[in-house]
């Protein structure tokens, strides 16, 4: 998902405000989020937002938190219903933005849908996107093949066992994708301090996102390393060099932590820990993996998302 500055705003609330502009400058919340999703998905490039299937079918989290921030620049109406153009958000924007050629072209395409019909159409050519949706059996009543292949789409539960999934450079929406077509049902958050400046990461906007994809969000501070410790580090030799300290003489300690783990797993759990890096050998969770593969045998399943 891009975040490339257009003037003083992001690439992807250009977006928002060219397609509602080329909307004629108000949509539904419902219809709107359904149209920028079906944009999204015509993209050949890099799409201005990712989304999950949710309670009305396909959702950019994303999407909503630039509203709030255009909605406190007055750029869009603090509308309750609607997705409403200001006078400064319809004069804002320049006519040589990102996908304004796309976005007229597809504009002129499905300005004419709405409502259920709309809605319709996204489950029926996106069924992973509807397989949350609490309206799918109502509005795809007479469309039994449709509801089918929704059925077909919906993830799976895991096998116990252990995955570990880092969040650089992964939008909130692509993230939580990845952990629900894994079969993950418990997150484990594994930082000290659970904030990030990123959206969507920090403690309370991950619970929500969990929760609203079916995983059960978990936070065991104990296993994090604190901040100072971590400041300075510039070469592979300073992180192998806390990862031992880690190791040796922190992790030992957390016997409650890592017995919570165990548990978890041996109830059948498909438990997933996470923190910030990428990669996971750059990360103090590759530790608690190796801890737990050594307390609990050749048998625990392991995998780096």
């Amino acid at each position: 998902m891009t975040t490339t500055r257009v003037g003083v705003l992001l690439k992807r609330q250009v977006a928002l405000l060219v397609l509602l502009r080329l909307l004629g400058g108000r949509s539904s919340r419902l219809d709107f989020q359904k149209l920028l999703f079906l944009f999204c998905q015509e993209q050949d490039a890099e799409a201005p937002y990712d989304f999950v299937p949710h309670r009305f079918g396909a959702f950019s989290f994303t999407s909503y938190a630039d509203r709030c921030r255009l909605i406190d620049r007055d750029l869009l109406a603090a509308d309750v219903a609607d997705w409403v153009l200001t006078v400064g958000g319809r004069e804002v924007v320049p006519n040589d933005v990102p996908y304004l050629k796309s976005m007229s072209d597809f504009a002129r395409r499905w300005r004419g849908l709405s409502g259920d019909a709309l809605v319709t159409e996204t489950y029926r050519r996106f069924p992973y996107f509807a397989t949350r949706s609490e309206i799918a059996g109502r509005v795809l009543l007479d469309d039994q093949d449709a509801l089918a292949r929704i059925d077909e789409a919906r993830p799976a539960i895991g096998p116990a066992g252990l995955v570990t999934i880092g969040y650089e450079g992964r939008s909130l929406e692509a993230y939580l994708n990845l952990l629900s077509m894994d079969g993950v049902t418990v997150l484990c958050d594994v930082r000290r301090n659970p904030l990030s400046r990123k959206y969507g990461f920090s403690k309370r906007a991950l619970e929500s996102g969990c929760t609203a994809v079916g995983i059960r969000y978990a936070h065991l501070p104990q296993l994090g390393i604190a901040s100072d410790q971590r400041r300075d580090l510039r070469t592979r030799a300073d992180y192998d060099a806390l990862f031992l300290r880690y190791e040796r003489d922190y992790l030992p300690h957390q016997g409650e932590a890592l017995a919570a783990i165990r548990d978890w797993i041996a109830a059948g759990e498909r438990v997933a820990l996470t923190c910030y890096e990428l990669h996971p050998e750059q990360c103090h969770r590759h530790c608690v993996t190796e801890a737990l593969q050594e307390q609990m045998g050749a048998n625990l399943r392991i995998r780096h998302l």
